[in-house]
């Protein structure tokens, strides 16, 4: 059992709530920060707050050890400096502690072309622009900061890359789930990169207990599941407990939304993610993790699919 103290900004969030919960049966001693306890754990003490105070997050983060920096705002809310500013705002809160901030990554930073990259793998930003307009603010906080803006050494840091998470595209390929549809977000033999969440959070775990030994700004890349979206597609249908009738997701009715929802128009402009194989790796992460790391492709969609059923009908 660990004696360290972890708080997670932004509890309630997919990445955040599996963070603490990792955190919780590893015997670290969790507190989870945000705007109400919507989604409460057991053993994890709540603390409310404004993410955007620099002073509430400094006291909610002043006994932390480590503290898990998983806030995010809705795609359509990343401009006008505000994504920037959320980062700012914890840095500042944060100080030189020597408290170390584990950051979850995306893959935001690179380009349609890019397919297998490692943590070295060089970004949209060093090379040319992002491939859209709302591309260069995502590279901003997707790529790793250059030395002169980074927390400093009193402050360490540590990066997880992963790609789409399992929960929220299985929620996206089920909306239409009540008629008997499951969509697919692209072409079937397009491979993709996975992130099962509750793995996702070990992973945040192992490395948190390597952190003594790392440098100042680590970054890790989560490969998670590198699989078709046939094979996705193929293990919700058999994990569902209804019939599904399987359909491409048209883009129009995607675009269509995006007119009265300014949160889809952003995920329309994401579409190469989808429509491109990208993949995670990283040696020393794997290395970390152990060979028999991570749930089982099948049973990681199936956790996260059989809920799903179970709060439409609840």
């Amino acid at each position: 059992m660990s004696t360290a103290k972890i708080t997670v900004l932004g509890i309630n969030g997919h990445i955040g709530h599996h963070a603490a919960k990792a955190f919780r049966d590893a015997g670290y001693s969790v507190t989870g920060f945000g705007r109400s306890n919507r989604m409460p754990i057991e053993g994890v003490t709540f603390v409310k707050g404004d993410a955007g105070n620099v002073a509430e997050i400094a006291a909610a983060i002043a006994d932390a050890d480590i503290v898990v920096n998983a806030l995010n705002l809705p795609y359509d809310k990343w401009d006008k400096g505000r994504a920037e500013a959320q980062l700012a705002v914890v840095i500042a809160a944060m100080g030189d502690s020597g408290k170390t901030m584990m950051f979850p990554g995306n893959v935001y930073n690179y380009a349609a072309i890019d397919r297998r990259m490692t943590p070295t793998w060089p970004s949209i930003r060093r090379r040319h622009a992002a491939p859209f307009g709302c591309g260069r603010r995502r590279c901003w906080r997707w790529h790793p900061r250059p030395a002169s803006s980074r927390p400093s050494s009193s402050a360490p840091a540590i990066f997880m890359r992963r790609a789409m998470l399992a929960t929220g595209s299985t929620e996206a390929m089920l909306m239409d789930a009540k008629k008997g549809k499951v969509y697919y977000m692209a072409d079937l033999d397009v491979g993709h990169a996975w992130a099962y969440l509750p793995d996702l959070g070990r992973a945040f775990v192992a490395v948190a207990e390597q952190r003594q030994s790392l440098g100042g700004f680590e970054t890790f890349h989560f490969a998670g599941h590198y699989e078709t979206h046939g094979a996705m597609l193929a293990a919700i249908q058999a994990a569902a407990p209804a019939l599904l009738k399987a359909a491409q997701l048209p883009r129009i009715m995607l675009q269509a939304m995006g007119l009265a929802m300014p949160m889809m128009r952003e995920i329309v402009k994401m579409r190469y993610l989808w429509n491109n194989p990208m993949e995670l790796v990283d040696a020393r992460l794997d290395a970390i993790l152990g060979k028999e790391f991570g749930t089982p492709f099948a049973e990681a969609v199936a956790a996260a699919t059989v809920p799903f059923f179970a709060d439409r009908a609840a």
